[in-house]
């Protein structure tokens, strides 16, 4: 049996999104491009006056060993000439010109079976429409769907930029609990079941912002199950679900520690890749934001929703006033590139990317584990091991500095730090007594964050992701605890090795040896 089409979601709609109309030059190149038809109504640039003749640019064969110094030995050339031809309908007549708001079609289109292939969306009718990456298509979203004031669905550590979108409207983000296995639906539940109680007279939250594989900062990865629970309980209390995914092709096996590691496989289709939102969404309820960001390039700019046809609709209307389109350059480029690689040469790139990214989580786990002892989690700690001082003695007197999840996916390793044995902890809370516990927390992690930096070695503030839940105030923070954001996307393995290193030595330095 076929999927059905997505069901009437227009009341979720802002008035400001069901306020706009067409941009009417729109309209004219539409009609510019009728057979025999001579336009003296737009006001295009003539092409003959680009100063560009024509691109020609290597890139590397979707099967390159990403791992090796020679991934580029073997380059496949493209071409995209100024004009169209028999053979290539791809131009840079076109891409440097004013065009349509949906962008390249060939491209589109090419996504379009890209994502049937591999999201297997559940419902028929879905459609794509290309953006200038996830940050504009986030704007764009919440630019459709809140008004001024609402309270918007967060994940209890959630990404800094996707807040700075809604904040100004005077929107509040609502926390939701989540672990290594990301979002809780029971918390979620909780949360929408009890709001009439818990904040009567005002409208329930309707739109939820997930980063559900590899999220960022936390790593934490939705499991299937909960991936399912999540998106139920959505359709009981009618909510939109904006499936935010840079990360969905960076999803790893589980860490195993260097002696048991096999290298994993070359060149096979990508298996295990957890089911998107978008494949179990039956009603069009999923606005999945996907970028190139982090498969092709971030300076690409260059993404696409997927969506149900009346949120493509009004996102157009809303790019038509807005970015017009996604660079021409970068969708004359990309469009080259996938049509050389082909469908089954896409996949093959993302396992290149997915094999390399995974060796980096395993050298950032591995280091850690040379320049502390980790160890199972003692009771009273989530998370699957918790990091100790080197040969710190029996197990029963270690001193517990961080825990942490191994990451998997994403390109960040997320640490929780103690401070209930640390003593300048201590020491500020007696020294700042009439201090909260919180801003007490807050004054230490701000210190040790100089003494980090001092040592030459950068990690991100966990209170960077804290929620924002008011007009100039953000979720309280557990007292005790403070949280760090390691990348392990960019550095080699020598610089990580000594970055972790620093880090180590400051660890020491904080938690003397009594």
């Amino acid at each position: 049996m076929s999927p059905s089409k997505a069901i009437d979601l227009s009341h979720h709609l802002s008035e400001l999104s069901r306020s706009r109309i067409p941009s009417p030059l729109k309209d004219i190149l539409k009609y510019m491009n009728e057979p025999g038809m001579i336009s003296l109504a737009g006001g295009l640039p003539h092409p003959s006056l680009f100063p560009f003749s024509q691109v020609n640019a290597q890139i590397y064969a979707p099967d390159a060993d990403l791992q090796s110094d020679d991934a580029a030995s073997s380059p496949i050339n493209i071409h995209v000439p100024k004009h169209a031809s028999s053979s290539q309908t791809n131009t840079l007549s076109a891409a440097l010109q004013y065009g349509s708001s949906y962008g390249s079609s060939t491209l589109s289109s090419f996504i379009r079976e890209f994502t049937a292939r591999v999201m297997t969306p559940g419902y028929s009718d879905f459609e794509i429409l290309l953006n200038s990456g996830n940050t504009d298509a986030w704007n764009k979203v919440v630019n459709i769907l809140c008004e001024f004031g609402d309270y918007i669905l967060v994940e209890e550590h959630t990404y800094p930029s996707s807040q700075a979108v809604w904040a100004p409207m005077g929107c509040r983000g609502v926390p939701v609990p989540i672990d290594k296995d990301g979002l809780v639906p029971e918390a979620l539940e909780a949360v929408l079941e009890n709001w009439n109680e818990t904040h009567p007279g005002v409208k329930r939250p309707h739109l939820l912002y997930t980063v559900p594989v590899g999220q960022n900062p936390t790593s934490a990865t939705l499991s299937p199950e909960r991936k399912k629970a999540v998106y139920d309980i959505c359709v009981v209390y009618d909510v939109i679900i904006c499936e935010d995914d840079p990360y969905y092709f960076l999803s790893f096996p589980p860490y195993v520690l260097p002696a048991q590691r096999q290298s994993l496989r070359k060149n096979a289709l990508i298996d295990g890749l957890i089911p998107t939102f978008l494949s179990l969404d039956v009603q069009g309820r999923v606005i999945r934001l996907d970028t190139f960001s982090k498969t092709l390039g971030p300076g690409n700019r260059l993404g696409y929703f997927v969506c149900n046809p009346l949120f493509t609709e009004r996102l157009l209307r809303a790019t038509e006033v807005t970015t017009q389109a996604p660079s021409g350059w970068s969708q004359a480029l990309v469009e080259e590139l996938l049509l050389s690689w082909g469908q089954g040469g896409f996949l093959r790139w993302m396992v290149g990317l997915r094999d390399s990214y995974t060796a980096r989580r395993d050298w950032m786990c591995d280091i850690i584990a040379e320049n502390f002892d980790v160890l199972l989690s003692p009771e009273g700690i989530v998370d699957d091991v918790v990091a100790v001082r080197k040969s710190h003695g029996s197990t029963k007197d270690a001193v517990p500095f961080f825990s942490f999840s191994f990451p998997r996916g994403g390109m960040f390793l997320w640490i929780k730090i103690y401070l209930s044995n640390n003593v300048a902890y201590q020491d500020m809370k007696v020294a700042n007594a009439s201090s909260s516990d919180s801003t007490v927390t807050a004054m230490w992690t701000e210190a040790f964050w100089m003494d980090l930096i001092k040592e030459k070695v950068l990690l991100t503030p966990g209170s960077y992701y804290t929620p924002i839940v008011g007009m100039g105030k953000r979720m309280p923070q557990e007292p005790g605890v403070t949280f760090f954001r390691l990348a392990f996307s960019f550095e080699s393995r020598e610089e990580m090795k000594l970055g972790i290193e620093r880090m180590t030595k400051v660890f020491e330095r904080w938690w003397p040896v009594m």
